[in-house]
Order: C-alpha cells, then sequence, then structure tokens
C-alpha cells in the first residue's frame, strides 16, 4: 500500500470513527504522533517486543498521515517521499553532523 492509499483509508477511519477531522485539529494530530513516538521510544527501552514497538511506530505514521490530508491536501505524498528521499541521496555523507567531527 502506498501513502496515498493510506491517507484515503486514514480518511475513511477517521469520518467512520468521529476523530478530529478539521483544519484546526492539526496541531493535535502532530502532537498525537510525537506522544505515538515517545511511546515507541519506551517500548524499545523497556524491551518490549518488535511487533508492540513496530505498533507504536505505525501509530505515528497514522497520525502524520493524517495531519497530511489536511494540512497539505494538494500534495501527493507518494511524490513527496521519493522527492525527499532524492534530496538526502544528494546530501554529503553524515550530513548535520559536522559538530561531532569537531570535538574530535
Amino acid at each position: 500500500m502506498h501513502l496515498e492509499e493510506m491517507k484515503k483509508e486514514i480518511n475513511e477511519l477517521v469520518l467512520e470513527k468521529g476523530f478530529y477531522n478539521k483544519p484546526e485539529d492539526i496541531p493535535k494530530k502532530l502532537l498525537f504522533a510525537f506522544v505515538e513516538l515517545g511511546e515507541a521510544s519506551d517500548a524499545w527501552k523497556k524491551g518490549k517486543s518488535e511487533e508492540e514497538i513496530a505498533e507504536e511506530l505505525v501509530d505515528v505514521i497514522f497520525y502524520v498521515l493524517d495531519a497530511s490530508r489536511l494540512a497539505c491536501s494538494t500534495i501527493n505524498m507518494d511524490e513527496m517521499f521519493l522527492k525527499k528521499l532524492e534530496k538526502n541521496r544528494q546530501r554529503t555523507y553524515q550530513y548535520g553532523e559536522e559538530h561531532r567531527q569537531k570535538g574530535k
């Protein structure tokens, strides 16, 4: 399943369950994604199963894609992912890590 397909599935779920679905709810959705990321980190630190960690990480993806439906509805997230991937591939080795090299 591609990101755009996931967005459609999430849209259906949001409507079916009556979840937040207005542009003013975008900050909540992003905050929930952050919370879920913390739960994934906590699950990993506690040595929980890979499935439990993966479930929390999927929750992050759900909230991010849900926010993307409202925040940038005209953007194809599959295309944006590929564009960003290519941009990152063009970066120098260990891009952004220069500050660590200075202390050596």
